[in-house]
C-alpha cells in the first residue's frame, strides 16, 4: 500500500515528530498500526477522553483513563523506553494554550536517540510551534485513485442489491465517469458518504445525482473561505448567441476533463461586456457544459468578513477550489476585487499577487472564468496571453440573437413564441441587453395580468418602448467599451 510505503520512509528516518492533517482519523490510525505491527513496534493511541491506550490488535486495547491529561501522558510517555510509536488525537489546541505541553513534546524529541520514542500529532489542522519545527516532519495521505474510487462504488452497489433483493444500481458509463471525476480529492472516509448517498437514495446514478453529490462535496470539504457553491448550473441551449465562445469551449472540453491532465490542458477565459449582456449565464453554462462544479468567489465577501485577512482568505478560497477540482471558478466582476489603487493600503495589490501567483502554479483542473464590466481597471499582468486562454467580448446583441432571447425567455415563462411576431419584437429591442429584454417580458406580464388578459406582441412592445436601456443611458460608456474591445478581444 502506497500509504503504509511512504508513512514507513519518514518514520524510519528516526524524525522524533511526525504531524498527519486528516479528517480521516481512523484511517491515519489503522496505517500507523500496520506499521507498528510490520516492525514489531508497541503502539499506543492518545485522546483528551479516552487517554492513553494501547492500539487495537495490540494489547487488549484498554485505557489508561488518568492520563486524559496531556501533560500526565507526555510525562509517562517520556519515561517509558523504547522504542515504541504514539499517536496523539487532537492535540493541537493544547500546542497553542500550553506551553508546559510544548515543552514536554520538545523533551521527548530531543531524548529521542536515547527512548527511540516518536510522536504522531493527528488532527484535522495542526499549526506546529516554531520550536518544534526543526524536529518534525509531515506526511500526508493519498487521496483514493480513479480504480479505488470505483472499487468503492461497486462494493457500495453490491451491499445495496444485497439489501434489495438483487436488484442491481442501474447507470451508464458516461455518468460513471462523470461521477467518478468529481469524487477526485476527497478522503476515503467522504468518499464513501458520498458515493452511499449516490447508490442508495434510489438504486440509480444518474446526470441529476451530480450537482447534489458536488454540493456535499464542498460542504465536506469545510475549509475557510469565502466561495460559493452555485447550485444552478446552465445549459448553452438556455444562451443565445456566443456562437464563438460555444465553439472554442467545446474544442477544449475533452482536455479539460481528462484525469492525467496535461501542459495543455486550458486553463480559462474572461468575459468582457455591457452589463446585462449575459456573461454571468455564460459563466454558469461553461460549468454546465464540462458537467463540473460551479464555484463563485465574491470579492465584496472577501474583503468585508475577513477585513485585515483579505490575503489569506483568498488562498484558502483558491485552495478549496483545488480540492473541488475539476470545477470551474466563477471571478464576478473581477475589476471590484484586483483593481490596483491605493485607497485600500495596497489589499489589492497583494489579492493581484496572490490570484497570479496561484495561476501560474496551479496545476488541478480549476477553469476560470472571469467576468468584468470594464477592462481599464484591470491590470495588465492579468490580461496578458498565458494567464487567461482567451478574452471574449459579449456585445450587445444582434437581430437574430435578440430572436432567440425573446423566443428562450417566451417558452421559459410557458408562452408560445410561435404566437408572437418575434421579427418585429427583435428589430424593436435594437440596442437592448439580454437582461433588458427579459424585464421586458416581465413589465409586460405583470400589466397583462393587472387586466386579465393574455401578453400579445403589442404588449410586449409597449415595454420595449417604455424602457430606456444601458446603451441609451450610458451610451458614451458603452461605445468606449466596444471600440476597445473591437481589435483586442474576440467576439463572443
Amino acid at each position: 500500500m502506497s500509504d503504509t510505503r511512504d508513512l514507513g520512509l519518514i518514520l524510519d528516518a528516526r524524525i522524533p515528530i511526525v504531524v498527519i492533517e486528516s479528517p480521516d482519523e481512523r484511517r491515519v490510525l489503522a496505517l500507523l498500526l500496520q506499521f507498528a505491527m510490520q516492525r514489531a513496534l508497541p503502539f499506543s493511541e492518545w485522546s483528551a477522553t479516552r487517554g492513553l491506550r494501547r492500539g487495537e490488535l495490540v494489547g487488549d486495547g484498554s485505557a489508561d483513563v488518568a492520563l486524559c491529561d496531556p501533560n500526565k501522558a507526555l510525562i509517562h510517555i517520556g519515561a517509558t523506553p523504547g522504542p515504541a510509536l504514539y499517536a496523539l488525537c487532537d492535540i493541537h489546541p493544547y500546542l497553542t494554550n500550553e506551553p508546559k505541553t510544548i515543552r514536554y513534546i520538545k523533551d521527548i524529541a530531543l531524548d529521542y536517540e536515547r527512548l527511540g520514542n516518536t510522536l504522531v500529532l493527528v488532527s484535522h489542522a495542526l499549526t506546529i510551534p516554531q520550536e518544534l519545527g526543526r524536529l518534525t516532519a509531515t506526511f500526508n495521505l493519498r487521496l483514493p485513485s480513479d480504480d479505488e474510487l470505483l472499487a468503492m462504488l461497486r462494493k457500495q452497489a453490491q451491499e445495496w442489491a444485497r439489501l434489495h433483493k438483487g436488484r442491481k444500481v442501474t447507470t451508464d458509463s458516461k455518468t460513471l465517469d462523470k461521477l467518478i471525476a468529481n469524487l477526485r480529492g476527497v478522503t476515503h472516509s467522504d468518499a464513501q458518504i458520498l458515493i452511499r448517498r449516490a447508490v442508495f437514495g434510489d438504486g440509480v446514478i444518474s446526470d441529476s445525482d451530480i450537482p447534489e453529490i458536488n454540493k456535499l462535496k464542498f460542504e465536506l470539504l469545510d475549509t475557510e473561505g469565502v466561495l460559493h457553491y452555485e447550485y444552478d448550473t446552465q445549459s448553452f441551449a438556455n444562451v443565445a448567441g456566443l456562437t464563438n465562445l460555444k465553439n472554442w469551449l467545446r474544442l477544449r472540453q475533452h482536455e479539460f476533463i481528462k484525469p492525467e491532465g496535461g501542459a495543455d490542458r486550458p486553463k480559462g477565459l474572461l468575459l468582457l461586456g455591457v452589463q446585462g449582456s449575459g456573461k454571468s449565464l455564460a459563466a454558469k453554462s461553461v460549468a454546465g457544459l464540462f458537467g463540473v462544479p460551479l464555484l463563485r468567489l465574491d470579492f465584496g465577501t472577501l474583503y468585508n468578513k475577513y477585513f485585515g485577512e483579505t490575503e489569506r482568505n483568498l488562498r484558502n478560497s483558491l485552495r478549496q477550489a483545488e480540492l473541488m477540482a475539476p470545477c470551474v471558478l466563477w471571478l464576478d466582476e473581477i475589476e471590484k476585487g484586483i483593481a490596483t489603487g491605493e485607497s485600500d493600503n495596497a489589499t489589492s495589490k497583494r489579492v493581484l499577487a496572490t490570484m497570479l501567483t496561484w495561476m501560474a502554479e496551479n496545476k488541478r483542473q480549476v477553469f476560470i472564468v472571469a467576468t468584468s464590466n470594464d477592462i481599464t481597471e484591470l491590470p495588465p499582468e492579468l490580461v496578458r496571453k498565458g494567464r487567461m486562454d482567451e478574452i471574449f467580448f459579449v456585445d450587445l446583441p444582434d437581430i437574430a440573437t435578440r430572436k432567440d432571447i425573446f423566443r428562450i425567455h417566451l417558452a421559459k415563462r410557458e408562452m408560445d413564441p410561435n404566437g408572437f411576431d418575434l421579427d418585429q419584437l427583435a428589430e424593436q429591442s435594437d440596442g437592448f441587453t439580454g437582461a433588458e429584454i427579459e424585464e421586458a417580458i416581465v413589465s409586460a406580464r405583470y400589466l397583462s395580468a393587472s387586466n386579465q388578459a393574455v401578453v400579445t406582441t403589442e404588449d410586449l412592445l409597449g415595454a420595449i418602448n417604455r424602457t430606456y436601456p444601458m446603451s441609451v443611458l450610458r451610451a458614451d460608456s458603452v461605445q468606449t467599451l466596444r471600440a476597445w474591445a473591437k481589435d483586442r478581444t474576440v467576439p463572443a
